[in-house]
């Protein structure tokens, strides 16, 4: 250990014979100084004074970022449309089924065979749902297709032609912030915008909507 910080990380240092070259690698929570042993300490910290700025924006960029999800794991629970599945992995499955609040996934791959069969179970449920609240505003003749998305910058979508895309992660949301999202896109039938009137549209079918929203800017990363 070298006793040098830099954001409160401290810094490590690897020497070794047969490295010709002094390099900086920065992970999250970790700051490696791997070096020549020929280059002496006072060099090595004069080149981290002079990196510090960098390596230092690169800690708070990796602070910055959600924590990952951990990958589709034997008992793990996993929420969707209301209910929690325990994922069961099965060396002899290639696809994945539910049954009862278990959900067989085979354990190559099962976070791959956990996305297909997500996209597929919630396409029917979130069809019906968008249909209910283009009926409750009196916009389902300009409803078109329904489709299940997987987009990394939206939620949802609504085109001019009334199509509407839900993203297939809302299924792990609690169902106000899903129904929230529904009806957000089946108002666009409407509104193409957000004006007044367009929430106007959406209060008028759930008050509570600010609620929901707000749910989903704080905790939508871990879904």
């Amino acid at each position: 250990m070298s006793g040098w910080e830099v954001a409160g990380v401290p810094v490590t240092v690897k020497r070794s014979r047969r490295r010709r070259t002094v390099a900086l690698q920065v992970k999250p929570g970790a700051v490696t100084l791997y070096a020549p042993l020929r280059v002496s300490t006072a060099q090595l910290q004069a080149i981290l004074e002079a990196r510090r700025e960098w390596v230092a924006g690169h800690l708070a960029g990796y602070a910055a970022r959600p924590p990952e999800r951990p990958a589709a794991h034997h008992g793990q629970p996993l929420p969707f449309l209301g209910d929690t599945l325990t994922l069961v992995l099965d060396p002899a499955r290639r696809t994945a089924q539910r049954v009862g609040d278990n959900l067989h996934l085979p354990d190559h791959d099962p976070q791959a065979a956990l996305e297909r069969w997500t996209r597929r179970a919630c396409a029917e449920p979130y069809r019906a749902l968008v249909a209910d609240y283009a009926a409750g505003l009196g916009a389902a003749g300009r409803l078109g297709r329904v489709a299940v998305s997987n987009t990394r910058s939206r939620w949802g979508s609504c085109t001019a032609a009334g199509d509407i895309r839900l993203h297939w992660k809302l299924s792990r949301a609690p169902l106000p912030v899903l129904r929230y999202v529904a009806l957000h896109e089946a108002a666009h039938l409407l509104e193409l915008n957000h004006s007044p009137r367009y929430w106007a549209h959406v209060t008028r079918l759930m008050p509570e909507w600010p609620t929901h929203r707000d749910w989903l800017r704080t905790n939508g990363h871990t879904l």
